[in-house]
């Protein structure tokens, strides 16, 4: 059995906490999208971790950890969070790469700080981690595979030809010096001896775990406004976020996957550039008091470090995340953050050009849409820590009963603090 824990909305949603929470249950753990430039942060008895490249599964020896072909693969990254998981305690985990995963390069981190200097005030706010240019070669299909580290005439040729065309690039458009492909080849000589243990042929792994009943977690990046096709393009990463590309990603068939976790925050948070549409944020001193008082040190990015821009509750866009993520039930994180308002607005619809819709818009329409909110009463008090549903304010409930209603996807875990133990389990009412 398969089951994918997504983001509902723009990244930060808390995923990480109900991956762990799952992780414990399952036999094997993937990632099968995106690189180190997002993560998720973990909180257990061996500390406080963000893990970036590595799944959730690695503080638990009974599972295999396996890092899809749908990953883009920096392998000095890999190995480093290697290290600091185990410096920390943890005993070594079961780690597989696939053998088809693709390598983020040098050229890749220098290409993406490069365009977002020559796009200045219209950058997208990435974080400079190659993402956007290993994608991009990799569809061009002058990427690198891990295989391909273990022939080093084709290793050779690949990355002379990738070369030559980054260097057209860094020394006619960005005005920046040459990359070497001798210097290049001499670290992935390097970074190869130290991801060789680790190297296997995922694809069969998986059909044969799947064969013995095994249990199978997929782990995603980001979320649904965060996908290429179906998110707030061009605002987006460049990896598919959807649970379906965990079909790709990670080889598991379509038919295979019976249950789909969205999570979503009790309120809204996004790392990305100023200029990205965000219907329901909230700025001001209200919004610094949301952001200092979000997650659990506050609403700052797992990778970056920078503040996330916070907003209240938006039903349009999440329940638009999670039909096209195919929801079968959420996960609603960070209530107990919520417990300091007399009245929390919730964003029920948006006005487009004088009319009001609740049907997520393109983005052109979404860059004129203004949120419409109701305001429902707070609870005014602190539910940290409780794990009866039944035992929270009447208040608190009656909110999760509304946005339930709201996003269509029934509400089954509802999160009430970062540690995992700190989980309040609810039977839906859709």
């Amino acid at each position: 059995m398969v089951k994918a824990i997504v983001g509902a909305n723009w990244g930060d949603e808390g995923k990480g906490k109900i991956t762990d929470m799952l992780a414990s249950q399952s036999d094997v753990v993937i990632r099968f999208q995106g690189g180190a430039n997002a993560g998720h942060t973990i909180i257990n008895d061996y500390g406080r971790f963000a893990l970036h490249t590595l799944p959730s599964g690695v503080f638990y020896p009974h599972v295999t950890n396996v890092i899809g072909n749908g990953v883009a693969l920096d392998i000095a990254k890999l190995a480093h969070e290697l290290e600091e998981v185990t410096s920390q305690g943890v005993p070594a985990p079961k780690v597989l790469v696939s053998d088809r995963a693709q390598l983020l390069m040098p050229y890749h981190i220098l290409q993406d700080t490069y365009e977002e200097a020559r796009l200045g005030g219209k950058a997208f706010g990435s974080t400079k981690s190659g993402i956007a240019p290993f994608y991009s070669d990799k569809y061009a299909k002058t990427g690198i595979q891990v295989c391909d580290l273990f022939d080093e005439a084709i290793l050779r040729e690949r990355l002379t030809a990738a070369v030559e065309l980054k260097n057209v690039l860094f020394q006619h458009l960005y005005h920046q010096p040459p990359v070497s492909a001798d210097e290049i080849m001499d670290q992935l000589l390097v970074l190869r001896e130290k991801l060789r243990p680790y190297v296997g042929d995922t694809v069969t792994f998986i059909h044969q775990a799947l064969k013995e009943g095994k249990t199978i977690l997929l782990e995603g990046q980001l979320g649904s406004m965060k996908d290429p096709d179906l998110g707030i393009f061009p605002m987006t990463t460049s990896s598919h976020t959807v649970a379906g590309y965990g079909c790709v990603g990670a080889c598991v068939p379509p038919t295979a996957v019976k249950d789909v976790i969205c999570v979503t925050k009790a309120y809204s948070s996004c790392v990305g550039s100023q200029t990205e549409p965000f219907v329901s944020e909230v700025t001001g001193e209200a919004g610094n008091e949301l952001r200092r008082r979000g997650g659990d040190h506050g609403e700052f990015g797992a990778t970056t470090g920078r503040p996330r821009r916070v907003g209240w509750f938006d039903t349009v866009a999440t329940r638009y995340g999670c039909m096209v993520q195919g929801a079968t039930q959420a996960a609603l994180t960070c209530l107990d953050v919520l417990g300091y308002l007399d009245e929390i607005p919730v964003c029920t619809g948006y006005e487009i050009d004088g009319t009001v819709t609740s049907s997520f818009p393109t983005t052109p329409a979404l860059l004129r849409a203004k949120p419409v909110f109701e305001t429902l009463p707070g609870w005014k008090q602190d539910i940290r820590g409780c794990t009866d549903y039944r035992a929270l304010p009447a208040n608190a409930r009656a909110y999760v009963d509304f946005l339930e209603q709201r996003i269509e996807t029934p509400i089954t875990m509802v999160s009430t603090g970062p540690k995992r133990e700190e989980m309040a389990f609810r039977t839906p009412k859709l």
